[in-house]
């Protein structure tokens, strides 16, 4: 990694702890520094912040309105409460929103949020709108559920102008319509997509995921705790992009890519992230 000018450090207090993180850092990373977990859906560590799903508000003195910590810069003095009655209702009620709407099922730490925070999606009643509908399976190399879409918008802004550049999708529709498609909602195979799977790399509730884990799923036999993970070279070119092999039974399940790689960043192409059937 190439050298960075050095970055004056800022004073925060978070639930009553002094933390000192460099300028220019969020609440969120200030949280992380003072060992606080704060719950995030929409945050990524490659993407920039869309402030979407606002699970991860927090109270800020002085405020007066909730802010939310992943975008939110931290500035001297700033006192930050993470688990204030105001907070923790404000997290209860987006749970219940998200989770009576969508389904979490396959949304890591979901469940235990809503037992946390005490939240009730069936206080809706079996009438409540849901964003219900079939899978999208139109090719042999990721499934699109939308049954289990939140609207995080990371699968966009890794499509578009944050990462791949290809833009193949966007938000269609308005209000509670409104659905991640295709241009015109053709299949991926008719429209811009290049299957690099970086939309399925940042996805947070597995409304994208690899064929294999989709199929797999379905069966029952998709068993992470059985599953071994190696980190190493794709082997098509000379970038040198890293990989991670998801391996179960002896097969790779799927592939993804260290965040924390500076040739990569948790990004591949095609023959990276689904090229792997030669092994």
């Amino acid at each position: 990694m190439p050298l960075q000018p050095p970055r004056r450090l800022v004073d925060v207090e978070i639930d009553g702890r002094a933390v000192r993180v460099p300028e220019g850092a969020t609440i969120l990373d200030a949280c992380r520094a003072a060992g606080q977990d704060v719950p995030t859906l929409c945050h990524g560590d490659t993407l920039t912040p869309k402030n979407a799903c606002r699970v991860c508000v927090v109270e800020v003195e002085g405020a007066r309105t909730l802010a939310p910590a992943c975008s939110r810069k931290a500035e001297p003095g700033m006192s930050v409460s993470t688990g204030s009655e105001r907070a923790r209702h404000s997290r209860k009620v987006v749970l219940e929103l998200l989770a009576s709407s969508a389904d979490l099922s396959t949304t890591p730490r979901a469940a235990e949020w809503i037992e946390e925070y005490g939240a009730r999606p069936d206080r809706f009643g079996e009438q409540a709108a849901t964003v219900e509908q079939p899978a999208k399976v139109d090719n042999d190399l990721y499934v699109r559920d939308y049954a289990k879409c939140i609207l995080c918008y990371k699968c966009v802004d890794a499509c578009g102008d944050q990462w791949q550049n290809t833009f193949a999708i966007a938000v269609a529709g308005r209000g509670f319509d409104a659905t991640i498609s295709t241009e015109f909602d053709a299949p991926l195979t008719d429209s811009a997509c290049v299957f690099c799977g970086n939309c399925v790399e940042v996805c947070p509730t597995g409304a994208l995921s690899f064929k294999t884990e989709f199929d797999m799923r379905a069966e029952g036999t998709w068993d992470e705790s059985r599953q071994t993970r190696t980190t190493t070279i794709c082997s098509y070119c000379g970038v040198g992009c890293n990989l991670t092999l998801h391996v179960q039974d002896n097969k790779i399940v799927k592939v993804t890519s260290p965040h924390d790689n500076p040739v990569t960043h948790g990004n591949l192409c095609v023959k990276g992230r689904f090229g792997y059937g030669y092994v």
